[in-house]
C-alpha cells in the first residue's frame, strides 16, 4: 500500500519536511510521483528511508563535561 508524505514521515519518524530537504538536497533518492505530482512512499521506499534515518540519528555517547562543568556538578550533588 502506498502512502503519502505525511503517513510516510511518521512511519519513518521524521517530519515531512525533513523528507522534502533529503530529496532536494540529494541525500536520498527521490520517490515515485502520482500523475498530480504528489511523491507516493511504498514499502520498499520506507524501508529504504528508515535505515537512512536510523544511520544519521543513532544515539551517540553524550559528550564528556569539562572539568570545570564536572566539579561544579559534584559539589551541587553533595
Amino acid at each position: 500500500m502506498a502512502l503519502f508524505i505525511h503517513d510516510a514521515a511518521q512511519a519513518i519518524g521524521v517530519s515531512p519536511a525533513t523528507l522534502k530537504r533529503w530529496f532536494r538536497s540529494a541525500k536520498v533518492r527521490d520517490v515515485a510521483r502520482d500523475r498530480n505530482g504528489y511523491r507516493v512512499f511504498e514499502p520498499e521506499d520506507i524501508t529504504r528511508l528508515r535505515a537512512y534515518a536510523n544511520q544519521r540519528f543513532e544515539p551517540s555517547a553524550p559528550p564528556p563535561l569539562s572539568r570545570p562543568a564536572a566539579d561544579r556538578a559534584m559539589t551541587t550533588m553533595r
